[in-house]
């Protein structure tokens, strides 16, 4: 049922638009014209197809990537319609209103213009706003995806010891390997991240998207990260395999050792609910890290007590933890000690507005803490935007970041 209703809603989208469709082309010579008539219905034919085999089959037969773009194909057709039906609705509105005001008239001939006739200009302006959404997707496809940006933050700290002042941090977060598709591209990236030398290398979750199997071929690609301090990790909601149906817990199990398994392989010291310090003279900085922790409908499998347990001692704390709402839902509340925490799933909903000082994404509706730095009393959040990307295999406005973090004394 649900599938007949989607397959309703899609070409009830269509002939209205198709409409307007007609109208632009009806002056056009005849190969053109009909090459944009039949050629319209070719992107509903592939959606409903694709729909139709995914309600009917199984998804998870297929590649994670190939998933993501049957997904964008679908979302971006239809998303980029309904702008243009929003043009056609203004366009049907105001002669709606022109035919029962000359149904109604004393005098309908007095009244200007065509009653029924289809607006040139609005039936123009919604075939440009359905083309406008669709090329900026496209565009965040060809180059947003893999356009990495360093995001550099100074950031002062009134208990850090001399011996570590100065210390960079690189944060990596949400690579989401199961969707790349330009391998070169993403060892640009990495390249990026070692060319500014930092100290101690971190990585705040979801290696994959669901399944370990997604950075086999990655491998290779992110064991190149190394850092004199160290490569530490956490896990991101996405790692433990909990949106997809598997044919048995032992599967999800064991799928959840092999991605342990490969932070292993990487290079990558897995932190799970557990701490780590960096000794420098007889000065230590501790590094807590802990499994996915999220308010709100995510599974919590965190335990920050077990993981903060020991590191009293540390003059300076950094907590890494994939999921930003923890900060306010219990860092904060129950752990003042805690200088900085390093987060990221947000993505920053791969789209967004960045103008110097000010940014605008969907994804704030949602996350009070989505991108960038911010500060509360003594202690710091940073949001990292995303090494990767999931479903939208692109970005449009929010490039993927790699963020380079300087801690001064204050």
């Amino acid at each position: 049922m649900t599938l007949f209703i989607f397959i309703g809603v899609f070409l009830l989208i269509d002939f209205y638009v198709f409409q307007a469709v007609l109208n632009v082309s009806k002056g056009w010579p005849s190969p053109w014209q009909t090459l944009v008539r039949y050629g319209f219905w070719l992107p509903t034919a592939l959606c409903i197809t694709a729909l139709s085999w995914w309600m009917f089959a199984d998804p998870f037969s297929i590649t994670s990537g190939m998933r993501n773009w049957i997904i964008t194909g679908i979302f971006a057709t239809y998303f980029s319609k309904l702008f243009g039906v929003f043009f056609l609705l203004i366009d049907d509105g105001q002669r709606l209103v022109r035919w029962i005001t000359k149904y109604f008239s004393k005098n309908p001939s007095t009244l200007p213009g065509e009653v029924i006739t289809r607006s040139q200009f609005l039936t123009n302006a919604a075939m440009v706003a359905t083309a406008i959404p669709f090329g900026a997707m496209a565009y965040g496809i060809i180059s947003g995806a893999h356009d990495y940006r360093l995001k550099r933050v100074s950031l002062k700290l009134s208990n850090l010891p001399k011996e570590f002042d100065g210390i960079r941090i690189a944060q990596l977060s949400d690579i989401h390997s199961g969707s790349f598709f330009n391998k070169t591209a993403v060892k640009g990236g990495v390249e990026m991240t070692l060319n500014e030398k930092p100290d101690v290398i971190l990585f705040t979750g979801d290696l994959v998207n669901n399944e370990s199997s997604e950075v086999k071929d990655y491998i290779d690609v992110f064991n190149k990260l190394r850092a004199p301090l160290g490569v530490y990790s956490v896990t991101g909601n996405h790692d433990y395999g909990d949106y997809k149906n598997w044919e048995s817990k032992e599967a999800k199990k064991q799928n959840f050792n092999d991605l342990m398994e490969a932070h292993r392989l990487l290079g990558f010291d897995l932190l799970m609910n557990e701490n780590r310090f960096i000794t420098q003279g007889s000065e230590k900085l501790a590094i807590i890290g802990i499994e996915n922790w999220g308010a709100g409908r995510f599974t919590k499998y965190g335990k920050l007590d077990q993981a903060y347990r020991g590191t009293e001692e540390a003059a300076t704390k950094i907590l890494m933890s994939h999921d930003p709402s923890h900060w306010d839902a219990e860092v904060r509340p129950g752990y003042s000690d805690i200088d900085l925490m390093l987060s990221g799933h947000t993505h920053g909903f791969q789209f967004g507005v960045e103008l110097g000082g000010f940014k605008w994404s969907p994804v704030q509706y949602a996350y009070k803490q989505w991108a960038g730095l911010y500060k509360e009393g003594n202690q710091h959040l940073y949001v990292n935007r995303g090494f990767g990307y999931l479903g939208y295999p692109g970005r449009v406005g929010m490039p993927p970041e790699i963020t380079i973090i300087e801690l001064k004394r204050a």
